[in-house]
């Protein structure tokens, strides 16, 4: 699959639902941004990483907008705000 990120994005859906945690970095367009959206209905926590760290704000920015990323995160922080969400 090609772009394969909703992909992964759906199935993890499906079969983590709330023990998931999604993270869209970097990328062009907006592949992922409505599987994302999936996760969150789905009761997964989600984040995108934030435009001042980013190569191309197209992915992390869609996922925001439309609702599938609960927040965006630096780069830098991604690691932490994961190991946050774990506890």
């Amino acid at each position: 699959h090609c772009p394969s990120v909703g992909v992964l994005f759906d199935s993890v859906a499906k079969h983590a639902g709330t023990n998931a945690i999604g993270v869209m970095l970097t990328g062009m367009g907006a592949d992922g941004a409505d599987s994302m959206v999936t996760m969150r209905k789905a009761g997964a926590r989600t984040m995108a990483q934030d435009e001042k760290s980013c190569v191309v704000f197209g992915m992390p920015k869609e996922a925001y907008h439309r609702g599938g990323a609960e927040k965006l995160v630096s780069l830098e922080s991604i690691a932490n705000a994961v190991v946050t969400l774990l506890k």
